[in-house]
């Protein structure tokens, strides 16, 4: 353990998104405190703040921090006391769209509209790690990297901010291209960008991970699965992971699909990209969803689709595992999931962690949970 974390006696949860649904608020926190256990740090809620709601730096000593997205500037996070990744569960970005979908493809030619500290080098390195498409910051340059798409099969058009694949829209013509550009804001679109990506059919999503917490180091692979919500659209329901002391290599040691060890490779060339080539971001939490389907002629494609560096809807089970392995020194794999039920409560397991039971304002009755599915060799 660093000498950083040594001197932060205490944890704190930092709701920076303003957004949040109730319930991730709510599960959140649940992990913030589970987060202070496993650290044997003093949990002190959520972060103060001033009579204006402003953060009040002054008013604590150092300490780790659990944010709920990821935090924005290098000098927000020397405020913060954020020097490393031992210093918080999440990650910094120099730049607001490095989070985003945006920087998950290129630009659609060389003269594109482009925020600063757009990295075109970023783009060269991941290459076939990402499924083909283009990110636009112009309503021009977006209907150009559309029609180029759209030679060869319908395109699907992302919200880099949207999340759980809220906002976004398949295209299939010109005419349908165009209808959607004109919903679009242009002075948000040159702030945030739009990802115009090719459609899949048939796709099953993976969940590629890292989290370095605690001095430990734990890698994983793992398929997402879907649910129905409280109005019956299909939503996600959890994910189930195979978890390794170690990084991407020790993970790729383990007994895997092909598909999977695909995934792991391409996730691996992204997360070694956005290192590489954006000087000043820390990241101690990594996941990358990466697809698997066809593409409309008939072919097999797989790309990471976006980067998640905060905590997400796999971290309950990544944070169970964690402790299991602080516990047990001498394991080195294991299994969990997260599981999200909609509706009447389930039955939970014995052995379950308990994340969210109630009924969320916007989204229903609803259970979070997670659970060590499988531990030993």
């Amino acid at each position: 353990m660093s000498e950083s974390i040594q001197t932060k006696p205490f944890l704190a949860f930092l709701p920076n998104r303003d957004d949040m649904p109730t319930h991730e608020a709510v599960a959140q926190r649940v992990l913030a405190e589970q987060l202070a256990q496993l650290l044997r740090m003093g949990y002190i809620g959520d972060y103060p703040r001033d009579a204006d709601g402003e953060l009040a730096y002054e008013a604590v000593g150092p300490c780790y921090l659990v944010p709920s997205d990821t935090i924005i500037g290098t000098e927000q996070a020397a405020r913060l006391g954020i020097r490393g990744e031992d210093d918080l569960f999440g990650a910094v970005a120099p730049y607001a769209f490095l989070p985003t979908k945006a920087i998950s493809h290129p630009l659609g030619h060389a003269g594109a509209e482009a925020p600063p500290g757009w990295s075109t080098v970023f783009g060269e390195r991941i290459g076939d790690a990402v499924l083909e498409g283009f990110s636009a910051f112009s309503i021009v340059d977006a209907r150009g990297a559309g029609l180029a798409l759209l030679a060869d099969g319908p395109l699907r058009i992302k919200p880099v901010l949207a999340r759980g694949g809220l906002g976004q829209q398949v295209v299939r013509s010109a005419d349908e291209l165009e209808l959607a550009l004109e919903t679009l804001d242009a002075g948000a679109l040159a702030l945030c960008g739009l990802v115009l990506e090719r459609q899949l059919e048939q796709v099953r999503t993976f969940s590629v991970g890292q989290v370095r917490v605690a001095g430990l180091l734990v890698s994983y692979v793992g398929e997402q699965h879907l649910t129905c919500d409280n109005q019956g659209r299909e939503v996600y329901g959890g994910s189930t992971l195979q978890l390794c002391r170690g990084g991407f290599a020790a993970l790729q040691q383990l007994p895997l699909s092909e598909e999977m060890r695909q995934a792991i490779h391409q996730a691996q060339t992204y997360d070694e990209a956005a290192l590489a080539c954006f000087p000043g971001l820390i990241a101690s939490r990594r996941n990358y969803d990466v697809a698997l389907g066809t593409d409309p002629q008939g072919r097999s494609r797989s790309g990471v689709l976006e980067q998640s560096w905060r905590i997400g809807g796999a971290s309950s089970a990544e944070v169970i595992a964690l402790q299991r392995f602080q516990a047990e020194p001498a394991l080195q794999r294991l299994r969990a999931s997260s599981v999200e039920v909609y509706g009447q409560p389930p039955s939970l397991p014995a052995d379950a962690l308990l994340i969210y039971q109630g009924t969320d304002p916007q989204s229903g009755p609803l259970t979070k949970y997670a659970r060590i599915e499988d531990a030993g060799e």
